[in-house]
């Protein structure tokens, strides 16, 4: 691929990571008013499973896996998007998008610690850091009383910590885990995958399905958007990232998309955004600066030598 044309590539990639996974918080939200949220995933993450299989066939990818590639993506699809998205969508009706895509951002703090905790790994100094910025900052976000005074938001805010734990977890175990080589064919039966068991967790909980010519155009729209750009493009998007840009670029979307929710919720739902949800979102966001960053603490270096 020639500079110039792969760097448009790339402009574009980062577009589609920091807006389109940004505004599926504002998308969740607008869906979870009229459908389910146990459904709601369900539709999403089959029909963009199915389109995802239908493009890698197109592009020459076999579909064949193996029984262990199987049932690991089987896996990998309820942390992350059968438990991981279909309980964030839930809690979604329990508290603003804004306010969860920044409890949310605070993602790489569980994963230290989860790091820490199930391997033992060593917390950097300059992680430190990031992990006493990130616990004041959630401290500062979920203390607020306008959040706690909404009726549920200790449960859509335990929901979410849920899910940051499965994500958590999720992200350790794929790094060891047996999967489909092709990332494309990988999503897609992660994405088939999730969206069946959804389905089945939507039945158990006896969840209303109705047909998309009966919702609201706002509702139509959205899992359209959802379902195309949110589970496809940016997924797409973040894999190339991967393969022509240093993984620390890549993780800047942590930083951007709580910001692009925020705008979003108050431009589009009218949520309020807090002085107070502001200072929490600096310090949030500065704390997992300090834990992706790779820089050393000159503080700690000099009391090396």
């Amino acid at each position: 691929m020639k500079e110039s044309p792969r760097k448009g590539l790339i402009i574009l990639a980062f577009i589609s990571i920091y807006i389109v996974w940004g505004s599926t918080y504002l998308l969740n939200k607008i869906a979870v008013t009229e459908l389910a949220p146990f459904y709601l995933a369900s539709i999403r993450f089959i029909i963009a499973g199915v389109l995802i299989f239908i493009i890698a066939g197109a592009l020459g990818h076999s579909l064949r896996i193996t029984q262990k590639q199987f049932l690991n993506t089987l896996f990998l699809g309820f942390l992350f998007l059968s438990f991981g998205n279909g309980v964030a969508v839930w809690a979604l009706k329990y508290v603003d998008s804004g306010f969860a895509a920044l409890e949310v951002s605070a993602q790489p703090l569980v994963i230290l610690i989860l790091m820490y905790i199930l391997q033992g790994k060593k917390i950097q100094p300059m992680s430190i850091v990031g992990v006493i910025l990130g616990v004041l900052g959630i401290y500062l976000l979920i203390g607020q009383k306008e959040i706690l005074a909404q009726e549920n938001a200790i449960t859509g805010i335990l929901m979410i910590f849920s899910v940051m734990l499965s994500w958590g977890y999720g992200s350790l175990f794929v790094k060891k885990a047996d999967l489909p080589p092709n990332y494309f064919v990988n999503t897609g039966y992660q994405m088939f995958n999730a969206g069946v068991i959804l389905a089945l967790m939507s039945l158990v909980f006896n969840e209303p399905w109705t047909l998309p010519q009966t919702w609201q155009a706002d509702t139509q729209w959205a899992m359209v958007l959802l379902i195309v750009f949110g589970s496809i493009v940016a997924f797409t998007s973040f894999n190339f990232l991967l393969k022509h840009v240093s993984p620390e670029k890549v993780a800047t979307n942590t930083y951007v998309n709580p910001i692009v929710a925020l705008f979003l919720g108050w431009l589009f739902l009218n949520e309020k955004i807090t002085l107070q949800s502001v200072i929490a979102a600096v310090i949030l966001l500065a704390g997992v600066y300090f834990i992706n960053t790779k820089k050393k603490l000159v503080l700690f270096d000099r009391f090396r030598k």
